[in-house]
Order: C-alpha cells, then structure tokens, then sequence
C-alpha cells in the first residue's frame, strides 16, 4: 500500500487548523470508492429507482430553487442510458425530458440507504484516512449529476464538510461567513440546516442585489481522486461541468452545531408560525422537496426544548462555567476554544503539493471598482430599507404586495431569520437559560 501524504492523525490536525477552504490531494487512491463510476453503481444497484431532479439548463437571472425543479423516480441504468444519448423507452420518464435542454440530479442520497442491500460498500469510503475513527459510507451522501446540475447557493448550518470527487469534475464557488450580508440570505424555500442564499452567483441580478459586488468569490474546480474540504459556515454554489458526475460527502460534527441546532430549532418555530398562518402573501410553496411534512406548533416547541436541553448538557450548567463568559466563547471560526478546535499559530496548513488552498478569485465578473457604487442613486424617501429588495418595487419581486415599499411575510422572515439576527437570538435564549437554572425550566419533552 502506497504511504499517504498525510497520516490520520495529521490530517485531523490539518483539519482543525484550516479557516478556507482547501484540497487534499493523494488521500484516496487506494479507496474502494474510488472505483464509484455511474456505470458500476448502475450494475450494482440494478432495479432500484431513486429520484431525480431536473431543471432546466437554460434559465433567466435567478437561483434555481428545488422548489421550482422536476422531479422523477428512475434507476441508474436508465440515467445511464439517457446521459449515453437514448431517447426510446429504455430511458423510462427521461423521455419526457431532452438531455439538450435538462440536467438532472441524484442529490442527498444518504449511502446507508442507497446500498441498504449491500452494506460491504460502506466500507469503500474510508474517511478515517482523515482523521474521524470509524467513519465511512454509512456517514456519506451520493450525489450523481448531468453536467449543468447544480445546488442553489446556501450555507449548512452544521459541522464542516469533506467531498471526495469520484467521476467527472465539478466547479466550487465558495463565500466565507462574512459575506452573509452580501448574499442575501433566505429560508425561503425552508429546509433544515441550509440557509440559501437570493443570488445566483454566477449570473447575479446586481441591479436587485447591490452588495454582491463585495462578496469575495473562492473558486475551484474538483477533480476526481480529490477530497475538498469546506469549513463551517463557509457558503457554497456547486455545477457539475463534465456530462457524468459522481461524488460523496460527509458532514463533519463541531463542538458550536450545539447552539447551531437550538438556532435552527428556533428558526422552525418562527417560519412554521408565519407561513401557515392564511394570508393573501402565503401561496408560495416554500417547503422544500427535502422536508416531509409541516409540523405542528407543538411539535416544534418540543423540538426546540430539546436542543436547548442537549446544548446546556454539552457545555455543562455548573457554576463556575456560568460565572466565567470566557470558558463559553468562541474563535473566528465558531470552534469552542480550549476543546483543541485549533492548532498553535506556529502550526500553519501545510500547503504544498498535497494540500492547495482554495484561493479568492481576484477578478470575478462583478468586481466592484472605485468608480463603481455599491447601489444605484436614489432618493432617500423611495430607497427600501429591506435591503435584500434593492431599488426595485417588492411587487416586482415576487415578494411583497403591490405597492412600492410593501412588507410581505417573507420579508419579515428575511429579517428575522438572519443568520446573524438568529445566531444572537440563540445566544441570548442559552444565556437566559443558563441564568435561570436548568433544573428550573419548563421543558416540555413529553
């Protein structure tokens, strides 16, 4: 067996020092996975369907939001033959959709379901190479794409993230946490852990979203055999550009997803009360594909309770850590501080031939230059001071009434649930709690 780069144990030191994002090279080539081409797993899989998601590949300003896709229960072989250039009824519903003007997605295909008969597989994605003991494929996702297929820009509210690219190529367009404000972000459509971002970041509306001439765009394009790693909280668009893709993923869990989880826990609360209840601005669908079902008032109280339980458990409820701010606060990076989350500043990555960083596109095609504002003059009374609405009428939008200036529901929910706004809401409701007393609090988990 050919020495890796890096042994486990300094992958993980790696790991945690890395604040951008990065990629490894020569981790994976004695990996069982690496051998995941769309043509073995139509073999090994046979009849069994999966969905599918399809949108077009020609479209106006404007992310592609799930909400607004195709979808259509397949199998492997069927894609297979349909990215091949069939077009009679051995493709199945493909037939229904030109491959000229579609792309189409196997997405969030959890492998411990996917290959539920086969569970010898789960061992062919070996993530302890990177320092996670006993991480595998039953911890991984499939994602199995046309070239065009893409995922709307968005955030995961948990842990880091590993993506081990297997076939084909696909393009990263990444943002860090700091440009939140110049995504605009959105939970509409809603689903759990993602906060997607209004943009479409590779053909962005700057007449809509001014501020986007200032997010600072790290790109890169993945090849197969290579594992990119993205930090928390670090924003992301990803297009597959080869006509057959193949990768997998694994979320990695932090110390700070405890307060993320009472974050999101919170965030279900206010959008489940607000967008069921009837109003004129309420037709939209916004429950995302992923998401079964909406559930009750109730329900999400309970939910919510538990996270704020789980949290205080974690970070302990002692006296002494209640009395010294010092021992709950964080890094730059959201990492709880004296947990071994980060190395000494002497220990940098590692760059070199085995670990590239992923760098910031110096000139992207909306660079902003000096003669250049941020936002169209406008008078002050007619400027909207929702700043996702830019200068046009919200009705334009699609997310307001009819006139100029009007507030709709998801207006208020962008503002509410702002990353920022819910990050400090949930520090304030943990803090509220720990001063009260966890032996005192009203949790209803029954």
């Amino acid at each position: 067996m050919a020495t890796k780069p890096f042994s486990p144990e300094q992958s993980q030191r790696i790991l945690r020092s890395l604040r951008t994002p990065a990629v490894f090279l020569g981790m994976t080539d004695d990996w069982p996975a690496s051998g995941w081409t769309l043509d073995r797993l139509a073999r090994c899989v046979g009849e069994k369907s999966t969905c599918f998601r399809l949108g077009p590949r020609r479209r106006e300003k404007g992310p592609l939001f799930e909400t607004e896709c195709s979808y259509i229960d397949a199998t492997l072989a069927e894609f297979l033959r349909w990215t091949g250039g069939c077009r009679d009824s051995s493709v199945g519903l493909f037939a229904n959709f030109p491959l000229s003007e579609h792309w189409a997605y196997a997405d969030y295909k959890y492998v411990a379901v996917f290959f539920q008969e086969m569970p010898t597989m789960f061992k062919d994605v070996v993530w302890s190479d990177f320092g996670c003991p006993g991480r595998d494929g039953r911890e991984s996702t499939l994602w199995i794409g046309t070239g065009g297929a893409n995922t709307p820009c968005h955030m995961d509210s948990y842990g880091c993230n590993l993506v081990f690219q297997v076939q084909g190529r696909k393009r990263w367009h990444l943002f860090p946490p700091d440009d939140a404000k110049h995504l605009y972000p959105t939970r509409i459509p809603y689903e759990e852990s993602s906060v997607f971002s209004r943009v479409s970041v590779v053909q962005p509306d700057l007449g809509r979203f001014p501020a986007f001439r200032r997010a600072r765009a790290h790109c890169v394009t993945l090849h197969p055999g290579q594992v990119l790693f993205v930090p928390r909280h670090w924003w992301h668009y990803v297009e597959s550009i080869d006509p057959v893709t193949v990768s997998v993923n694994s979320w990695i869990e932090v110390a700070a997803d405890d307060e993320a989880r009472v974050g999101e826990a919170l965030s279900k609360v206010i959008i489940s009360a607000l967008k069921t209840t009837p109003s004129i601005d309420n037709e939209d669908n916004w429950l995302n594909p992923t998401e079964e079902e909406v559930t009750s008032h109730d329900q999400n109280m309970r939910y919510l309770n538990l996270a704020v339980r789980a949290c205080a458990e974690h970070q302990g409820t002692s006296a002494e850590a209640r009395a010294d701010p010092a021992a709950r606060k964080r890094d730059s990076g959201g990492h709880a501080k004296g947990l071994g989350a980060q190395l000494e500043p002497s220990d940098p990555p590692p760059f070199g031939p085995h670990l590239i960083p992923v760098t910031r596109d110096a000139d992207p095609p909306w660079k902003v230059t000096a003669s250049d504002p941020i936002e169209a003059p406008v008078s002050k009374d007619k400027r909207s001071r929702f700043p996702h609405s830019g200068t046009k009428p919200a009705a334009e939008h699609g997310r307001g009434g009819e006139e100029q200036g009007c507030v709709s529901t998801d207006d208020v929910l962008d503002c509410l649930l702002h990353p920022d706004v819910v990050a400090l809401v949930t520090q304030l409701m943990l803090d509220r709690q720990r001063e009260l007393g966890a032996d005192i609090l009203p949790f209803c988990t029954t």
